[in-house]
């Protein structure tokens, strides 16, 4: 696990919420505050959908909603003159992605073994962290894959230019 400050904030906010940057993420939850605190469960729901609708296959696929599906409905929370007093969104690597990252580092270790790769942002007191994490589904003393997550995930913000710092 990682932790990163986000130095530029205010432009960090323009990429989440006004590019398809992060629409490859699934949200697993949320939540932001304004006047009152708005609390996104991500648990997919295909039954909403049906099959000729854009979503149906990904929440069909997935346990959790792509972030491009809630991503206009956050937008229109946070805009306006006054910034959030805080939100929280924990992303996951969806299953394809997943197996796509295990097989481009080499690792031998099957999707099965792994319940996700996570990417954790958090605004609260005016700073704004992100956070890594690997969720298994048993123990394993090799850190290995956590590692390469970590880079993977300063990599994937060098690459949208998106200046950060680690945390102490």
């Amino acid at each position: 696990m990682t932790a990163l400050s986000i130095l530029n904030i205010k432009e960090f906010m323009h990429i989440l919420l006004c590019t398809d940057t992060f629409d490859s993420f699934l949200l697993s939850e949320g939540s932001i505050t304004t006047y009152m605190t708005f609390l996104l469960n991500g648990h997919s729901r295909p039954d909403f959908f049906s099959p000729e609708d854009t979503y149906y296959e990904q929440t069909v696929q997935e346990d959790y909603v792509p972030f491009s599906l809630v991503r206009p409905a956050c937008f229109d929370l946070i805009k306006g003159k006054r910034t959030p007093s805080s939100f929280k969104f924990i992303f996951q690597l969806s299953q394809k992605n997943l197996e796509r990252t295990l097989a481009s580092v080499g690792r031998t270790l099957s999707a099965e073994n792994i319940s996700g790769m996570h990417l954790n942002l958090i605004y609260q007191n005016q700073k704004l962290t992100c956070t890594t994490g690997v969720s298994r589904h048993m123990f394993s003393p090799d850190k290995s894959l956590e590692h390469i997550w970590d880079e993977m995930v300063k990599q994937f913000l060098k690459n949208h230019k998106i200046p950060f710092e680690p945390l102490v």
